[in-house]
């Protein structure tokens, strides 16, 4: 049980895509960042924090039997791997389906944003537990331009109000399955479990994220979680 309250905790960890615009060989939550893979670092965060009582983690069908291999090392922590789909929204379906009896909560966090902290973890399941849906988030700061077919600049955006979304997302595990279950029977499908909550007209509540929370998509966002992972360690070692 974890430390957050009475409600059990399950995580799904989409890990299914394939990374092309990363251009490595291999798809990039299986990539090595600070001696371990991206995916096996963003599993290890989640659990250390205490708050996430099991995890399922969600991979190409092709990966299943290394990717089981590998979670061996966090025991019955991790109950379960399975293949993706499609689409993002299924792979994650996929997970939802396969959580244990007994899950309350459901935190959806991205294999590839291995920089996930314990405050962003239990800020979003505190915020779930009371009002049933959270997401992590930050507010933008650049100038925003919408433009025509042609990128000619159409009018600037007003960026107020405006936010970028990032995981985890967290839901009560509810909510999140009559979600998932009205967008199925719709053929809808969303850029984030968010707006499929959205789309039952559940309120959708924003908690602060970190910038330090990348999702690693490019070749310049390995360089700039080795430089983050590089800083992490030097802070644990300072701190022994």
């Amino acid at each position: 049980m974890s430390e957050k309250g009475n409600s059990r905790v399950g995580a799904i960890v989409p890990a299914a895509g394939q990374g092309l615009r990363l251009g490595a060989q291999r798809p990039k939550q299986f990539l090595q960042l600070a001696g371990r893979t991206i995916l096996e670092l963003t599993l290890e965060h989640l659990r250390e924090s205490g708050e996430v009582d099991t995890a399922v983690v969600v991979v190409p069908a092709e990966e299943v039997p290394a990717v089981q291999e590998q979670a061996a090392r966090f025991g019955s922590w991790v109950s379960r791997v399975v293949a993706g789909g499609a689409q993002r929204q299924d792979s994650v379906g996929n997970g939802l389906a396969a959580l244990p009896e007994g899950i309350e909560v459901v935190l959806v966090h991205d294999a590839v944003r291995p920089f996930v902290t314990r405050t962003m973890i239990r800020e979003s399941i505190l915020t779930a537990q009371r009002l049933g849906a959270a997401i992590c988030a930050l507010p933008v700061h650049d100038t925003l331009k919408r433009v025509d077919a042609g990128n000619r600049v159409e009018a600037t955006v007003d960026r107020e109000r405006l936010w970028r979304v990032q995981t985890p997302q967290t839901f009560r595990r509810a909510v999140l399955e009559q979600a998932f279950a009205q967008a199925a029977a719709r053929g809808f499908y969303g850029t984030d479990e968010g707006m499929l909550v959205e789309q039952i007209g559940h309120p959708v509540t924003l908690i602060p994220g970190s910038e330090f929370n990348i999702k690693i998509t490019r070749p310049e966002d390995l360089l700039l979680a080795e430089r983050i992972a590089a800083f992490w360690q030097d802070l644990a070692q300072e701190k022994q």
